[in-house]
């Protein structure tokens, strides 16, 4: 090979090289305008069942998507229903929708040209210095077109229109997490006033039993076989038993008036015909696996779409680094004579392309993406708790409703036989065969039991209520949210 050739060869390979170890340098750089690269490890510790469950099929019973019709309360659905309908609180997470969707479309404008016309006329006159006077008129006649555009050629715009449509994503799941706790607090405060009627009517029933037995010491003591205190200390048990109607009269107004704003209706001329709690049903639920709950639970998925947004976020301030390269254009006829504006010689136009390369400002493009990767580490940690809260919430609801179940059962038979030595005392007592101490004792223990039964049914409808919550409301057959087929 002739040394030419030979210096002809090294000298194309140098530039070459150069190229090479640009780009080699260049790398981690770009790396990071590469869209979906800023992907953190989630590292969820997800375990394959429920502790709570036991053994039974996780898939037996999952939670249909009208859930709150399992407890077999035509007045609840109506409730449910007008809640989803009506509920402001749920108008104000739609209402979020339609700005993160705007948001989105103002972010993707910038993924477009922007062109504008302009036309503009002008007549110029100036005036001679000549002692003749005169002068001479000029004019000018625009029209035209004008167009920019800045080449995403790092990711920029990209990564923003991609960061708000997550925020959009977000938006929607917000809703769900809304409407979910909607619908669960009316199904509480719903439960909570049934549990403050029943109790009005334990404390009526005794309330009536009480007067019963001060008749019957009245008797006894007006034909001198009761004593003064024996009196006065049955009159007492019903003053106390007449004093605690009031309060919870108190508590089913306030829980109507509380169901009333959650229908979006004024409470004066709402009502509530309400009920028994032990005329309500416990749906047959069961929790599915873990794994399915991720896609289940709204709070969850907002989140994640909240992680995922500020992945992008990164990539947008990391894309700030780089130059922008903006393309402008403008086009048109002018004349200095309006009729000949559209002739062949009136056309112009002019191209232009500019490049803007930040050099020094004062570290705010560094402190910009040291906050962008600080709001996404705070979003993958929500992320992660936010998977733990869910796995805990089915874990307590589950325990919580088998536990509330189960002491039912057992209060019921305390309930029958406080009632039955009720009933026996107060029948000794009107033979003469027993004290009156004695009656006082079993009545208080049958009224104790009673108002315990009625807050043990509460509980259990709370934690029923609850574990529908924790799962996420209703599973579509495919497994996925409802508002995910909108």
């Amino acid at each position: 090979m002739s040394k030419s050739v030979r210096k002809r060869s090294i000298a194309w390979r140098l530039p070459s090289l150069r190229a090479s170890v640009a780009l080699a340098a260049l790398a981690p750089l770009l790396s990071g305008c590469i869209l979906g690269s800023e992907r953190p490890d989630l590292d969820l510790d997800v375990p394959a069942h429920y502790r709570a469950a036991g053994k039974i099929n996780a898939d037996a019973a999952l939670p249909v998507l009208a859930w709150w019709r399992g407890f077999r309360s035509a007045e609840l659905t109506k409730l449910m229903e007008s809640a989803q309908l009506y509920n402001l609180d749920i108008a104000v997470a739609i209402a979020q929708i339609v700005q993160a969707d705007a948001q989105v479309g103002a972010a993707g404008a910038g993924l477009l040209p922007s062109i504008s016309g302009v036309a503009n006329a002008e007549r110029d006159h100036t005036s001679s210095q000549t002692a003749s006077g005169g002068g001479s008129t000029f004019s000018q006649h625009n029209l035209g077109l004008s167009a920019s555009y800045m080449l995403d050629f790092w990711g920029k715009t990209r990564a923003q229109l991609h960061a708000n449509e997550e925020n959009a994503t977000a938006s929607r799941y917000n809703r769900d997490v809304v409407t979910l706790t909607t619908l669960a607090t009316v199904a509480n405060t719903y439960f909570a006033l049934l549990a403050a009627q029943d109790e009005l009517g334990v404390t009526r029933r005794n309330l009536e039993a009480a007067d019963r037995i001060l008749d019957l010491v009245q008797r006894q003591f007006n034909g001198g076989t009761a004593s003064q205190l024996d009196l006065s200390q049955q009159q007492a048990l019903v003053a106390t038993q007449r004093a605690a109607i009031p309060p919870l009269e108190v508590t089913v107004g306030q829980n109507t008036a509380t169901l009333a704003v959650l229908v979006a209706r004024a409470p004066a001329g709402f009502r509530v015909r309400g009920g028994t709690l032990a005329a309500i049903a416990v749906p047959r639920v069961t929790p599915g696996l873990p794994s399915q709950l991720l896609y289940q639970r709204p709070d969850v998925r907002q989140a994640e779409a909240q992680l995922a947004a500020s992945n992008f976020s990164v990539e947008v301030a990391r894309a700030a680094f780089f130059p922008q390269i903006q393309l402008t254009g403008t086009t048109g006829v002018q004349s200095a004579s309006l009729a000949k504006l559209f002739v062949p010689g009136a056309w112009y136009y002019t191209l232009a392309a500019g490049l803007t390369q930040p050099i020094f400002d004062g570290f705010l493009l560094e402190s910009q993406l040291k906050a962008a990767k600080g709001a996404q580490l705070q979003a993958l940690q929500a992320y992660r708790k936010s998977v733990l809260s869910a796995f805990a919430d089915v874990e307590r609801a589950l325990i919580a409703l088998q536990k509330y179940s189960l002491q039912e059962k057992l209060q019921n038979d305390v309930v029958a036989s406080s009632r039955k030595a009720f009933e026996v005392s107060e029948t000794q007592l009107r033979g003469g065969t027993v004290n009156l101490i004695t009656v006082l004792q079993t009545q208080q223990a049958l009224f104790t039991a009673e108002n315990n039964l009625v807050l043990i049914r509460l509980n259990k409808m709370l934690a029923a209520s609850a574990l529908f919550q924790a799962l996420g409301g209703g599973w579509t057959p495919a497994g996925t949210l409802a508002s995910l087929k909108e």
